[in-house]
């Protein structure tokens, strides 16, 4: 299995990729992480990674065709055509998501540019775009995570007890897209 989550940051993406990949087996790889394995994208004056897209998509995709049992994670991908099975777009309420990314310590403008996103449903837009409706699962991200990764397994069909081996481990992402 080759699974992509995406969704706006804050939405509980890292979280729920670490569940799934022990649950199931699964590698969870970032997408940050593999874009500085793969000495992709470059830092701006924000620190913040910024991935030229198609050439991620292209080494990706590389990778995704010869990597089985797999989890790999992260908000820019949704603009990316990439050779999975099947994507998982985790969306939440933007209040809530206003509240999470507080908690976080976001400046208030990376606050206001993510949950503008998710008002607007743009990762939701984009894997729309990129993906036959067969493959895209969307889950909206709870209260807890507990409920997050149970909607998450009844979304895809799985036991709670399946797995499909590997092994799991995840990152945090702070990148944007190059455009």
């Amino acid at each position: 299995m080759r699974l992509m989550i995406t969704g706006t940051p804050g939405c509980g993406k890292t979280t729920l990729a670490k569940r799934l990949g022990q649950q199931l087996g699964l590698k969870v790889i970032n997408e940050k992480d593999f874009a500085l394995r793969n000495a992709l994208g470059f830092f701006d004056e924000n620190n913040e990674l910024v991935l030229p897209l198609e050439e991620f998509e292209e080494k990706a995709n590389s990778f995704l065709k010869q990597t089985d049992g797999i989890i790999l994670e992260g908000h820019v991908i949704c603009e990316m055509k990439l050779k999975v099975d099947k994507v998982l777009l985790i969306t939440v309420n933007p209040e809530d998501l206003e509240s999470r990314l507080e908690r976080r310590s976001y400046s208030a403008e990376k606050i206001m540019d993510n949950v503008f996103c998710e008002g607007i449903e743009y990762c939701k837009k984009y894997v729309a775009r990129n993906y036959p409706k067969s493959k895209i699962v969307q889950i909206s991200s709870r209260q807890t995570s507990a409920e997050t990764f149970a909607e998450a397994l009844k979304a895809l069909h799985v036991k709670a007890s399946a797995s499909l081996g590997g092994n799991a481990g995840a990152g945090k992402a702070g990148i944007k897209p190059k455009r």
